[in-house]
């Protein structure tokens, strides 16, 4: 299914699970700049709306409702999208509200978000500048979201644990040692974590035969202990 017939289901979906303000201020604020965004930039991105609210509201520090363009929330992290654009946010001539804005922003890094803001121009003008900065920023905790997928047994999370304290690179004797499993078990549970992506194998070049193992060190490390 293409991008119109998604981005058609993805915002009627979330219309039809909201009332009042939040359903009028989805149906008038998914403007031109909006779907700009969705349809040049996140949409080739990502290829998909997984995680991804439009017209989010939050609570500002006076406790009123706030609209924030975008938030996408894969997991624990939850990243706020606004759309900037230059007559609105450089020449308001409304300072009061201006402040107001700045502070809004302020409160949602407060509150756990971080806050992106996405020049309206370059959607217009150069889309891809806009996924360039985005993809090393948000790919992180992609590859964490699908890590957080992966089914590791209470074993397996043992040995990663013994990787990360020896540096990322292990043997299969040292789990035997510090484990108290045999030797057929550690070589065992080593190649399902090699298929998992989790180690590579390191082939002792007088041997010829695999004589240790090295951790792939990946964003998931400070969640996994």
């Amino acid at each position: 299914m293409g991008f119109t017939e998604e981005h058609s289901r993805w915002v009627e979906d979330h219309i039809s699970r909201r009332t009042g303000e939040r359903r009028g201020r989805l149906e008038r604020g998914h403007g031109h700049g909006e779907r700009m965004f969705v349809e040049k930039v996140w949409w080739p991105m990502m290829g998909h709306f997984n995680d991804f609210h439009p017209e989010y509201e939050v609570a500002d520090w006076r406790s009123k409702p706030y609209f924030v363009d975008f938030v996408w929330k894969p997991g624990q992290v939850k990243f706020a999208f606004e759309i900037k654009g230059y007559g609105p946010h450089v020449q308001n001539t409304d300072r009061t509200r201006y402040r107001q804005e700045l502070n809004r922003e302020t409160y949602l890094q407060i509150a756990g978000y971080r806050v992106v803001a996405i020049p309206y121009d370059d959607l217009e003008a150069n889309p891809e500048l806009t996924i360039t900065l985005l993809r090393p920023l948000l790919m992180p905790y992609l590859a964490l979201r699908a890590e957080e997928k992966m089914d590791f047994s209470r074993l397996e999370r043992d040995i990663l644990r013994i990787a990360v304290r020896s540096n990322g690179c292990i043997r299969p004797v040292d789990l035997v040692r510090e484990l108290g499993i045999d030797l057929r078990t550690a070589r065992k549970y080593m190649r399902s974590l090699c298929e998992k992506g989790k180690f590579n194998p390191v082939v002792s070049q007088v041997s010829g035969r695999v004589c240790r193992y090295e951790y792939v060190h990946s964003f998931r490390d400070i969640h996994l202990w």
